[in-house]
């Protein structure tokens, strides 16, 4: 067992006995509460808890299946954002709000795009490349970290990317403001955000079942209280109305969780995809969730069959196709850029953006409008034309450029 290892202030803590816990979890006790789960994972990222009754934890959660409950979820995020590192919210807001990105029902906060993995199709990096092309338009907060289940992380993509990767390093708690006063992208490379999960790696790599960790990191990104808009995919069907119920507990009011019929954490490319989307009753009043299907039809789109667009390419492969994506090399029907557009759009929507009635992207924008709806009222090909937008008018790959600068020079200073 390793010792307990300390706080901020480098003391050692004292270990935390949750053997009355783990007793009551199995055989399985309805008795036992959220709130009970959530304070006893609190502690893991202390290092107060013992690797066994930490694997203990984690695999009990697993078989009584309660890190599928909404509330379960909700409450452990909760926790897990409570243990990151503190960023100055106020600093960081002061920087977005006087860039002024608002347009339509997006209000111009921060975003994200990011799916829970493990759903064995290895297809290529879709969120990390749609989240690129959307800061094109969008505040972009991408939450990622290395693969854990995959060849190619999402991490793992961008650090290679040439002609010269990004400082992730240089993303962190006290530059972020700065990142985001030169550029709409920024991806938060998981490690340095929550550094207590350090305690719990070593233990979760010799487990052989996702645990819930899997599930509550795309409900952790570190900028929650800056976070307006989100699309989470989920590689189960029945993770969906969980993920959507966690969300709203939460307090979040814009968000799309999608699971492709294949149990894909993509919107697929190869046929309908589930959607779990709050919405609000009136504005400023209680959110709902609406259940709906979409299918490439709806935003314009033909099908791809997902072997089309199955990377499992080592990270330098799969950068060397997210550069030739940025730079508008594909032909307008590929399936792989098809599948990324629809992965993108349906972030636009979840933002709110696709509601402005006029257009006045940039160079390039012929500011024709897609006002036709598709399934959830929403205009899914307007979502195509903005991301066709951002590739062909070369704003994605600005955007990212304006990221890879910005974090070298902090990374030199």
């Amino acid at each position: 067992m390793s010792a307990p290892q300390g706080n901020a202030s480098g003391q050692d803590l004292p270990l935390i006995n949750i053997k009355p816990l783990l007793s009551k979890l199995w055989p399985i006790n309805a008795e036992v509460s959220s709130d009970e789960i959530a304070n006893a994972i609190s502690h893991f990222f202390t290092n107060q808890v013992s690797e066994a009754q930490t694997a203990s934890l984690l695999m009990a959660l697993h078989f009584t299946q309660l890190d599928f409950k909404a509330e379960v979820l909700a409450k452990c995020a909760a926790s897990m954002r409570q243990a990151a590192e503190r960023i100055d919210s106020q600093t960081l807001r002061d920087v977005i709000e006087k860039r002024g990105r608002k347009e339509g029902q997006y209000n111009g906060g921060l975003c994200d795009i990011v799916g829970t993995g493990g759903d064995s199709h290895n297809t290529f990096n879709i969120s990390t490349t749609a989240s690129i092309i959307a800061s094109s338009l969008l505040f972009i907060s991408k939450h990622g970290n290395k693969a854990s289940t995959s060849k190619s992380g999402s991490a793992d993509l961008v650090n290679v990317m040439q002609p010269r990767p990004p400082v992730l390093s240089a993303v962190s708690p006290a530059n972020i403001a700065k990142v985001y006063s030169e550029t709409n992208y920024a991806f938060l490379f998981a490690p340095l955000f929550h550094t207590g999960m350090r305690y719990v790696a070593p233990i979760r790599r010799q487990l052989p079942w996702r645990t819930i960790f899997n599930n509550i990191g795309p409900l952790s990104n570190p900028v929650e209280d800056l976070l307006e808009a989100r699309v989470i995919g989920v590689a189960r069907r029945d993770l969906g109305p969980a993920f959507a119920e966690a969300l709203q507990i939460a307090g979040c009011t814009k968000a799309l969780v999608v699971c492709g019929e294949e149990e894909l954490d993509e919107v697929s490319c190869a046929g309908r995809t589930n959607c779990w989307m709050l919405k609000d009753r009136t504005p400023g009043g209680e959110t709902f969730i609406e259940h709906f299907q979409i299918h490439p039809s709806d935003f314009g789109l033909g099908t791809h069959a997902l072997d089309e667009v199955s990377s499992g390419k080592e990270p330098e492969e799969n950068a060397e196709i997210l550069r030739r994506i940025l730079n508008n090399e594909f032909p307008d029907d590929d399936p792989l850029l098809e599948f990324v557009l629809i992965n993108v759009s349906t972030l636009f929507v979840a933002s709110g953006i696709c509601e402005a009635d006029t257009s006045n992207m940039g160079p390039g924008d012929d500011g024709n409008v897609v006002q036709e709806r598709g399934p959830g009222g929403q205009r899914w090909k307007e979502g195509v034309r903005r991301a066709r937008w951002a590739l062909k008018s070369g704003e994605a790959w600005k955007q990212w450029e304006a990221f890879v600068n910005v974090t070298n020079k902090i990374g030199l200073a």
